[in-house]
């Protein structure tokens, strides 16, 4: 996990209108999420419990977690859902499951980025972001 620490701000996101009509989001909040650029923070305290922390101007949503450990979350779009963290294959994994349907985001460090390919059915989106300095 100490490879995620730290602020990474998003610079480029591909198809991720796509995906969020897939997971079922209305057309005026994908407006706003297109809009906004998210900067990601990752902690960890005392007690081992990770911190995301997810940044725009327009809403800041914080969700901790030990891994694959399963905990109620509340997405940015207000969706309830059941979410498990885990680390795959150096991957941060994280899976939510609500009323029947589940998506998976995948993150990942490549040369010195944080890559996330969001998964919803057979819809992809891959978001880049850059370590903040």
């Amino acid at each position: 996990m100490d490879r995620f620490m730290g602020t990474w701000k998003l610079t480029s996101s591909d198809n991720f209108d796509e995906y969020m009509k897939a997971v079922g989001i209305g057309f005026a909040s994908r407006q706003i999420a297109n809009m906004a650029k998210p900067s990601l923070l990752f902690s960890v305290d005392d007690q081992g419990v990770f911190s995301m922390k997810s940044m725009t101007t327009f809403k800041t949503v914080e969700i901790k977690f030990k891994l694959d450990e399963e905990f109620d979350e509340i997405t940015a779009d207000d969706r309830q859902a059941k979410t498990v963290m885990s680390l795959v294959d150096g991957k941060l994994v994280q899976t939510q499951s609500w009323e029947g349907k589940s998506t998976t985001l995948e993150r990942e460090i490549q040369d010195g980025k944080l890559i996330v390919k969001c998964v919803m059915d057979d819809v992809v989106a891959v978001r880049t972001y850059e370590r903040e300095e």
